[in-house]
């Protein structure tokens, strides 16, 4: 898009000169008298113009050292735009391309090629497109051709450092070698951009092709992709086809164990906590980077794009397939200020301030639900276990109250808002799980409880809760639980079958309900502690409010008067019956 200010530059420049060529002198006078603009900012107008493709700049033939400038008309830039336009992939477009893919692999191959695959195209198709706007723009300053080159391939022009031999369009020249050269490209441009490391590095083609069916999928794979170029595609729709992949394959993937959560619950999670710009966001449980990217968006949707870059998001994943399909996700969607790392954070957080982890005003995250093997023994060999999980030690069985503290004791003390998806089990299962829920409740800590419906989650069809925690609640708000139960805010998933999901009529009913505090029969209540204790410290939402099953209203002078027909009508069947058993006697 065009900025504002560059058109009215364009618009003083036309009516002054239309489509004749004029000089710097000439142009600095018509911006001077008519904008009030000096001599630098004409120099940056200039430059402007020529990336919109709005100007063109030739060198004068009376002195090598200045240029001649022309205007393109309106209907020349129109032209370029659609003809841009016209090259420019669509959702649709991408989601067959995707879909085919897809298909090629289906549960032979690990969907994480695709998603690789899908990565490195974009970043090849996209260092190419600024090589050549930075060597056309090199060439315009009068550099030579060998000059403007190398001035073209410097960092500062591109997002990552990509030698020119790995470059998409030249590793699929030699078919028979692709293992080979996507291995060799994967191991040198980690190698130069360290920030790929995690990206690149649990991917061995080599290994992936030793069966000839393996080698025949990733060349069909290679051809498939290079089949439409991705340096045109906004962030928003290659995002979107990202999570398509992911979505797509999400059935599958549950059943090995890996978790995705939907969209549309993150939705409602990042819709509560309401993160702002300059705020800091934290997932202890990163996995595919869906709640960090969610947040982003509801701040970009909000105040706009420059006021979501200046969030601060940070995740943490122990699983480092998960992590790089994190970080090429956040990179896919445009999303550049975000800090992620790896590793087991219950044990060892990588977050630290001082002697202690470090705090941020919004903590969310979807942690493995009833996670064994964290027990006292193991727990107390975490970094600052004493800090982070004061209400002490949960079951080996489960370890969903160690999440809620670890992301609690990640909370500031002024700001911090916290949301976890978890099992609905936590709420009122007894022992250790209930000791600490009861002492965070003594520290009035949680501030609503939402039960979710039943299948919305590919791995099990349990309902899950989530759970709002404030560290500073707002007095209206204090020695109160508020409580939803959204268990009927469903409508039936478009592609699957057995699921339901969340529409955005049943998300906004939430979030209404939550921001106005607010009551609703059969819907919401809000609940003190002292009514929590009474019922010692259970949370189960269906113990303070169950929806009223709808009761049929009765015209009773109509049914009676039906009633009595039947009557009648059953007396005359009765009769005509003893009739037909009276004739059958003889």
């Amino acid at each position: 898009m065009i900025k504002k200010w560059i058109e009215k530059r364009y618009t003083a420049l036309w009516e002054e000169f239309k489509d004749m060529s004029f000089k710097f002198d000439e142009a600095r006078k018509v911006l001077k008298d008519a904008l009030k603009d000096d001599k630098k900012q004409v120099n940056v107008i200039l430059s402007e113009l020529r990336k919109a493709n709005m100007l063109t700049a030739d060198f004068d033939k009376e002195d090598a050292r200045k240029r001649i400038y022309r205007l393109k008309s309106q209907k020349e830039i129109v032209s370029q735009i659609l003809a841009v336009d016209k090259s420019r992939l669509t959702r649709a477009d991408l989601e067959r391309l995707l879909k085919k893919a897809a298909d090629l692999i289906r549960t032979r191959v690990d969907y994480t090629f695709i998603l690789i695959m899908l990565f490195y195209k974009r970043i090849s198709d996209k260092w190419e497109k600024d090589f050549e706007e930075s060597y056309q723009e090199a060439l315009e300053d009068g550099l030579n051709e060998r000059e403007a080159k190398q001035e073209a391939k410097a960092s500062t022009y591109h997002d990552f450092d990509i030698p020119g031999e790995f470059l998409w369009k030249n590793m699929r020249k030699v078919p028979g070698k692709l293992p080979e050269n996507f291995s060799k490209a994967m191991k040198i441009i980690a190698e130069r951009n360290p920030e790929l490391k995690d990206v690149f590095e649990n991917i061995d083609f080599v290994q992936f092709t030793t069966s000839s069916e393996n080698a025949e999928i990733l060349r069909q794979l290679v051809e498939l992709f290079s089949m439409k170029s991705l340096h045109n595609v906004s962030p928003d729709i290659l995002g979107d086809a990202y999570e398509w992949i992911l979505r797509y394959f999400a059935p599958q993937k549950a059943k090995e164990g890996e978790v995705y959560t939907p969209r549309e619950v993150i939705k409602l999670i990042v819709k509560i906590l309401d993160p702002k710009p300059q705020e800091s966001v934290y997932d202890p449980s990163l996995g595919s980077g869906g709640m960090l990217i969610m947040s982003y968006k509801h701040v970009e949707d909000k105040y706009g794009t420059k006021e979501a870059d200046k969030l601060f998001l940070l995740g943490q994943e122990v699983n480092p397939k998960t992590l790089a399909i994190a970080k090429m996700n956040l990179y896919i969607h445009g999303i550049r200020n975000a800090l992620l790392t790896f590793g087991d954070t219950l044990l060892y957080p990588k977050f630290k301030e001082g002697e202690g982890v470090k705090t941020f005003d919004m903590v969310i995250a979807n942690p493995p639900w009833n996670q064994d093997g964290y027990n006292e023994e193991v727990i107390k060999k975490g970094e600052f276990w004493k800090e982070r999980f004061r209400y002490g030690p949960s079951t080996k069985q489960s370890a969903d109250w160690v999440w809620i503290q670890h992301m609690l004791a990640s909370a500031k003390n002024d700001t911090g808002r916290i949301g976890v998806v978890i099992d609905n089990g936590c709420l009122f299962r007894g022992g250790k799980e209930k000791a600490i829920r009861t002492e965070i409740l003594r520290d009035d800590l949680i501030e609503t409880v939402i039960l979710l419906p039943e299948k919305l989650f590919y791995n099990t069809g349990a309902p899950g809760a989530i759970i709002v925690l404030n560290k500073n609640k707002p007095k209206k708000r204090k020695n109160n639980v508020l409580y939803i139960n959204a268990s009927g805010e469903y409508e039936q998933h478009p592609d699957i079958r057995k699921l339901n999901r969340l529409g955005d009529e049943h998300i906004k009913k939430v979030v209404n309900v939550y921001k106005r505090f607010k009551e609703i029969e059969g819907f919401s209540r809000i609940i003190s502690f002292e009514e929590i204790r009474e019922n010692d410290y259970n949370l189960n939402v269906t113990l303070y409010v169950f929806p009223e099953e709808e009761v049929e209203e009765i015209d009773i002078a109509k049914e009676w008067k039906e009633l009595n027909g039947l009557e009648k009508e059953i007396d005359k069947t009765t009769k005509k019956l003893a009739q037909y058993l009276e004739e059958l006697k003889y």
